[in-house]
């Protein structure tokens, strides 16, 4: 009677039952085989990769299976939650298509599928009917150590070289009889509520990882706080119990750093009866750093912050493939006998995933980049273009809108043929390699002829445009019309005899045309000359020229 009482003074009004929440949230109506899995991010920052591949898979693991994907917000930790941190989690899962099929936005009051709400700080009332139930059985109390004792217990254990945590005879309050425990409670004394942990550290208990395989790990001693005073919401711990449990969680993937908390979470569990999850713990995101390999860090690696690949702009493709690469061993393989197959049809296994670290190379992204946006059409870069700079260069995005047609054209030199260029790495790129395409950038611009006088290079340039240069020439035309000017100036237009006697020659064909690429975009290498002279047009090439 007396933890009845104890229960109902702490959940006053408390009169929901597990069974309650059970019939509330029933066994879905999936295949046999379907797997539920869920992102649940804490708002607490902003998303980075180490988010990202979790996710990814959590979505291949769903789709592939015809099961459920959702977004959980555990939001619990309020007073680290960071301003605008939800909003970004969601825009990012949009950009890369990863919508997820149950969710709650509270920005847009939308909610989708059965077992919500989806916002932890939402569920108290939940979290309150399980902790409600250990009280019951004797299985949790309230624990009133302050914070001075517990910082004094910590350096304590910390000195004498123990494990650090409320377990033995420093669970002051473990035994505390139920009347004084209420007596204190309607005093007002501050408390929390901490599990009454059965376990014994010597004792070990096996577990199976679908990536490590069978481990061994010691159970759990410590009595773990699992609903915190201030706000009456629970730990993470317990939170992610209840949670995974009735919305019937088939698979939870995390970061191996969250290893440690196996043998808690397996307590918890064990306590009230539930199958557990399978457990994926990913391996740490790695990269080469001078000749040394380390983990992936925020703080000193841009690109671990998904903004970085936002801001750069690169393709949504380009970055889900250089994960999916590190994801699995065997996914570039697939990659070349599948080329045009959605990444979701690769069959995604844990086994081959690496335990001791997922090396992540920029420049196999960049690889996978260029050749993606080199098989673009030309109006593929020009929208992806054009989206980049909306979002980061209201000025080009303007000249973008304003010429479409003709920064078509530029994208699609060299494109349509076997093997389309490789100009491109990312969206933030393409201003700066075409720049002299537009006139409006095309201003103050310097010149460098190399050995050669600007005043006899403008000769000859004038010379080309005024008597040799026609707009409606073929490729073929156009160059032999170039080495006729050679042969008039006494340029080589055969470059084996202009080796081996350069003397004879003031130059070669090669100063000809790199004077005319000079003179039109101040450049030494460009894309295809004439095709640059064709999309610039005969009023852009002369009005260069002359500017000279």
């Amino acid at each position: 009677m007396n933890r009845e009482e104890l229960a109902n003074l702490i959940f006053p009004g408390l009169t929901k039952t597990i069974a309650d929440y059970e019939t509330l949230y029933p066994e879905r109506d999936l295949g046999e085989n379907a797997r539920v899995t869920r992102f649940a991010p804490s708002p607490t920052g902003f998303m980075h990769i180490g988010h990202f591949m979790p996710c990814l898979i959590d979505y291949v693991l769903a789709r592939q299976s015809n099961g459920v994907f959702y977004l959980r917000n555990e939001d619990t930790d309020t007073s680290r939650s960071v301003e605008g941190a939800v909003e970004y989690i969601r825009s990012v899962l949009a950009a890369y298509d990863l919508n997820p099929d149950e969710y709650e936005y509270r920005d847009t009051n939308e909610t989708k599928g059965s077992y919500g709400p989806y916002i932890q700080s939402e569920r108290k009332e939940i979290y309150q009917t399980f902790i409600k139930h250990l009280l019951l059985e004797g299985k949790a109390y309230p624990c009133f150590l302050t914070k001075e004792e517990m910082d004094a217990i910590r350096e304590g254990q910390a000195r004498d070289k123990r494990r650090i945590g409320i377990y033995g005879r420093y669970a002051k309050y473990r035994d505390l009889p139920v009347e004084e425990a209420i007596e204190r409670i309607k005093k007002g004394d501050a408390f929390t509520i901490r599990l009454k942990s059965n376990g014994d550290f010597n004792r070990k208990f096996k577990f199976n990882d679908l990536v490590n395989g069978e481990m061994e790990f010691p159970e759990n001693d410590i009595d773990i706080p699992i609903m915190k005073s201030k706000d009456g919401l629970p730990t993470y711990h317990f939170a992610h119990l209840v949670d995974d449990y009735l919305m019937h969680t088939t698979h939870v993937v995390r970061g191996q750093e969250w290893m440690s908390s196996v043998p808690v979470h397996y307590e918890l569990f064990q306590v009230f009866g539930f199958k557990m999850p399978k457990y994926i713990h990913i391996p740490l995101i790695l990269k080469k750093d001078g000749e040394s390999i380390r983990k992936i860090s925020k703080r000193l690696d841009p690109e671990a912050k998904m903004t970085y690949y936002e801001e750069k702009g690169y393709p949504k493709f380009a970055v889900i493939e250089a994960i999916m690469t590190i994801v699995n061993s065997n996914y570039e393989a697939w990659r070349e006998g599948h080329p045009d197959a959605h990444f979701t049809e690769f069959e995604f296994s844990p086994k081959k995933m690496s335990s001791s670290g997922a090396l992540f190379d920029l420049d196999k992204l960049d690889n996978i980049s260029k050749n993606y946006i080199s098989r673009l059409t030309k109006e593929e870069v020009y929208e992806g273009a054009l989206a980049w700079s909306k979002k980061y260069d209201d000025e080009f995005a303007s000249i973008l809108e304003k010429y479409k047609e003709y920064s078509m054209a530029i994208y699609n030199i060299e494109r349509e043929q076997k093997k389309p260029r490789k100009d491109y790495t990312y969206y933030s790129e393409i201003k700066n390699k075409t720049w002299y395409m537009y006139d409006e950038y095309f201003k103050d611009v310097t010149y460098d002829f190399g050995i050669f006088k600007k005043e006899e290079v403008k000769e000859i340039l004038n010379t080309y445009i005024t008597e040799y240069y026609n707009e409606s020439d073929d490729q073929e035309t156009w160059f032999s019309k170039i080495k006729e000017l050679c042969t008039k100036l006494n340029f080589a237009t055969d470059m084996k005899a202009y080796k081996v006697n350069p003397e004879n020659y003031k130059g070669s064909v090669v100063d000809i045309t790199n004077f005319i690429r000079v003179g039109l975009t101040t450049l030494t290498t460009t894309p295809n000359l004439y095709d640059i002279m064709q999309i610039l047009g005969k009023e852009r090439v002369t009005k260069r020229i002359e500017n000279l």
